[in-house]
Order: C-alpha cells, then structure tokens, then sequence
C-alpha cells in the first residue's frame, strides 16, 4: 500500500551562534492511511520539528538541510507556497500544546473554527457550522449545539483543547499531527481529551502523529512508537511489542522515570504551622471559587494539592499570596494574620512566601539576561549590588546546578524548558524565603526533565528547609515528593491527611477518582478504564467526569 507520508534522511538545522547547528539527524518515517504514530521523546529530542516537517514548514530561524517529506505523492521540500496553501488546514491539519495561546482571544470559537473550510475548503457556513456541531458532540463538548458561541476565556482548558482538535477536524484531513495536546491538563480532562480524540480519529479515517513525552498515554492511542533523542533514531516498534520488549536502554530509562520518590519526612502535628489557611472564603466578582478552605503547612515540609482544573488550586495560592482577598477567614503565616492585600504587607512578610510558575516562557522578562532576572530580587530584599551581587547570583546558579560562566549572560530564549524552570526556582530562592508556592511547575515539562526539577526541589529542600506548597494535578508527583496531601473539587477540600494515609484503599470518591485516571503502561487500560466507568454510570457527561 502506498503510504500517505513518508519522509526519508531527514536533516534538519537551527540557526545560532552564527552556525548552523543540527536538530534533526537523517530520520525515516512512513505513516499509512488511518494510522497513528507516537513519537517520544525528552525535550530538544525533535519530535515538535520533526511534526511541522511533516506539514512542509520548519519554524523561523531552521532549515530543511536535506532529505525528502512526501505527502500522498507530493513532495512538500521545496514546495512552492501556494501548493503548502493548498494542503495545510486542508488535508494536514495541527493541535497545538497551548489552546489557550493558539486562539484568538476576540472572536467566538465557530467563527474561528469554520473559517478554513469556509475560505479555502469551498463549504458554505450553514453546513460549516452545522459539522462543527456534530464533531463537538463526537468530541463529547457540553452543550455542542451552543458552545461556540462562547469565546475562548469562557470555557475550560480542556474544553478549549477539543474545541481546537474539532477545529483540526473540520476539512477532514487525511493527516493530523498533535502536538503535546494534553500536556497541560489535569488526569480526569486529559483522559476525556484522548479518548475523543482516539474515537473522532477512528471514526473519519485520519492518520496521525502523536507527539508526546508521556509514553502511558501514547500506548492509549498509537499504534506504533518512535522514540527520539538529540534529533536521531533510538528505536522504532508497534505499541505493544514496545511496551512489553524495549530494546534499548535509553528507551527502557523512558519506562523507569517515575522511580523517584522522597521519604516522607516525620510528622509535626503539634507545632505551630508555618503557614494555616482558616476558613477561607473567595469570590470572582459575584462568582464564589473558595468556600471555607482551611489547611497547615508546617516548616520545612511538602504539602501538595491535587485536583482538576477548576478546583480551585492556583486560586488558594492568589489567596495566600495576597493577589486575591478572601470574602472570609484569613491566611497566617507562623501564628501572624497576614494582611489580605500584597500591597499592605511589609516588604519582610513579602519575601518570606516566594513563588514558582507554571510556564517559564511567560515568567522570565525574555529582554533581560539570567543575572538580571535572578539579581534583581537579590538588590530588593537583600540590599545586594555590585560584585556582591553578581557573586550571590553565581552562587545560586551553581545551587540550580547551571554554569555560572556559561549561563550569567544569556537570556531565557537561549535555555531549554528545564533550565527555564531551574532559573525560576534560583529567582524564587534568591528572595531566602521559607516558603515556595510551586504551581504545576513541572506540568509542561518532559518526564526526564520533570524528574530532575523534583529531584532538585528535594535536594534544596533538606538543604535549606524550606517548606514548599506543591500545586499539581499530576497524581504521580504527589506520590513521589508530597508529606501532606489536600485534595480540592469544585473549590472545597474534599480530602486531607499524610501521603501514606491518602494513597492507601479505601479512598474517598473523588480521590479515587484522580487516582484511577493516572495513565498506566498498558495498552488496553484506557478501554478497560472507560468501560468499568460506563457501567457504572449512566449520568451524561460533563467536564470531570468519563462516561
């Protein structure tokens, strides 16, 4: 059978440094009709560069150095524009990682989603309009036949990531390359976002590359795996023959990255907490978000907080902070209330509660250099300048395991995703504080890198004692590094107690939940997870919920 893609000695260069630098190495690949590929990889591995390729595109600053990409007898390499044009949006489509950042944020969904078929697949809006409905119910959408006439900020994340794949969907392309599409989402979204993805895949035909770094939920989904890394070929085999023999020990390391796990540290029931949050309730304008959410965080310890998207995690955090005022009850900081509003709190209170985020990208100023985003919390609260400055900056780079000499003077688009992250954390410490908010800081990294962040947070922990909130959604996160566990639904807490005591059966309803719908390495347990949940309901679907 004639394969729709087929690419073949792959070489693909970025530009830096006044040097071509390579990014793809020489790689083969054959996608038939109706097939889905996984490629796996940690970051810097090429699997984004290698997907765009497969649409004819390379992004700004790279170059195809040689090879061939042929698309259904076409030859997309040296292409001319117009014939790109032509095929993309129409029959290859792309799911981006960020739905958020991949709309735009002042046009309804159906306008933006029926825009390519109106304009290039020659289909006249009614009927448009009247498919994009159809693949919103295939893709299991609440209120299909009104959501897009919401804009982009009024649904959920999970729901703007299906919006877009419906939005991949429309010409019905014979090729879709997704990329991270559910890197972002909580375990419960992130299994309705891939089972109705595997089911609208099934249902029209179209083949698929799926680019991810989690191999668990690959094998739900493709049918054969390609691993990558630094650009090159490490192995290639059918899902399950992958799964079960993994030939190489690179790949084999893929497979035991979740190893890590902290000791918990000892109870400290009766102290005084460093941080309790009593009763506090919040509102969004007239919209409730917290209701009487209390917890204890004692000094030099981990507590995390799981849940979906929407309960009110990031949220709690605001509160804490003092970027959100409670309507009620109050956050005290060893024994101390502290004052609602940032603004109203000293400058000492202030560095004493320091904060990670979740996207490096959109938290380091990229105009300014590594010594200047981790110096200037250095001059602010410890009055450092100078060569005094520069020396504590060093010294915290060297904390964060980066090269003083190689990494001072760069700027944030010359890092990786994790050395983004590990300079947050040196900004986060520079403050010398005694607690750290993380908030899904690891959520959009690669499991290898996510590993050596964890495993980096623990080391400065037991080094400093610094007590950490961990806001996660990830379930294995919490079982590798949290002493304390709060389970939030819906803006309550609706489970709370020692890490031992929360992951030992019975659960209680919601936690198992969260529990069941961690990924597990096995092909066949995303079918078994949604059958035993059909049985067990017949409630219709909402966002949280598998049938």
């Amino acid at each position: 059978m004639k394969p729709l893609l087929q690419i073949r000695d792959l070489h693909i260069e970025g530009h830096s440094d006044d040097a071509w630098h390579p990014l793809v190495k020489g790689i083969d690949l054959t996608l038939q009709r109706g097939e889905v590929l996984g490629l796996i990889g940690e970051s810097g591995a090429g699997k984004s560069t290698l997907g765009l390729a497969a649409m004819g595109y390379v992004r700004d600053g790279c170059r195809i150095a040689r090879g061939s990409v042929c698309f259904d007898g076409q030859e997309l390499v040296g292409a001319a524009p117009e014939v790109l044009r032509k095929l993309r949006g129409l029959r290859v489509a792309y799911v981006a990682q960020s739905a958020a950042a991949s709309f735009n944020p002042a046009h309804r969904l159906i306008d933006q989603h029926v825009e390519t078929a109106v304009i290039n697949g020659g289909i006249d809006r009614a009927t448009a309009e009247a498919e994009a409905v159809e693949l919103y119910r295939v893709l299991r959408l609440p209120d299909p036949e009104n959501i897009g006439r919401r804009y982009p900020h009024q649904v959920s994340g999970g729901q703007l990531q299906r919006v877009m794949t419906a939005m991949a969907m429309a010409c019905h392309p014979d090729l879709i390359v997704f990329d991270e599409p559910t890197t972002a989402l909580d375990v419960t979204t992130q299994i309705e976002v891939i089972a109705a993805i595997r089911d609208a895949v099934k249902r029209f035909g179209s083949a698929a590359l799926y680019i991810s770094h989690d191999l668990a939920l690959v094998a739900q989904i493709a049918d054969r795996i390609m691993v990558l890394r630094h650009g090159s070929l490490v192995e290639e085999a059918a899902t399950r023959t992958m799964l079960g023999a993994p030939s190489q020990d690179y790949t084999r390391s893929l497979w035991a990255v979740r190893s890590f796990h902290t000791e918990p540290k000892p109870s400290q029931a009766q102290a005084r907490p460093l941080l309790e949050v009593r009763n506090a309730s919040a509102s969004y304008g007239a919209q409730p978000v917290l209701h009487d959410v209390s917890l204890k965080l004692q000094r030099g310890q981990t507590l995390a907080v799981i849940g979906e998207s929407g309960s009110g995690k990031s949220t709690t955090a605001r509160l804490i902070t003092g970027l959100l005022q409670p309507s009620s009850g109050q956050v005290l900081y060893d024994g101390e209330a502290l004052p609602a509003d940032y603004r109203r709190r000293s400058k000492e209170q202030l560095r004493r509660i320091q904060m990670i985020y979740q996207i490096p990208d959109t938290a380091l100023n990229p105009r300014q250099r590594i010594v200047d985003i981790i110096g200037r919390p250095v001059a602010f609260y410890l009055g450092l300048k100078g060569r005094a400055l520069r020396e504590r900056v060093a010294e915290l780079l060297e904390m964060i395991e980066l090269d003083p000499a190689r990494f001072m003077e760069r700027q944030p688009r010359e890092l990786s995703g994790g050395q983004k992250q590990r300079v947050c954390i040196a900004r986060a410490l520079a403050a010398e504080p005694q607690l750290i908010i993380c908030d899904e800081v690891t959520s959009a990294l690669d499991q290898l890198v996510a590993e050596g962040v964890l495993k980096l947070l623990d080391r400065i922990q037991r080094q400093l004692g610094v007590a950490y909130l961990f806001i996660t959604h990830d379930v294995a996160t919490v079982r590798a590094i949290a002493d304390e566990v709060m389970v939030m639904q819906r803006g309550r807490v609706v489970d709370q107690g020692r890490r031992e005591s929360i992951f030992t059966p019975p659960y209680q309803d919601y936690t198992g939940l969260l529990f069941s719908s961690e990924p597990q390495m096995d092909p066949d347990w995303l079918d078994r997870l949604l059958a035993g949940r059909a049985a067990a309901t017949t409630q219709p679907i909402a966002e949280g919920q598998l049938p």
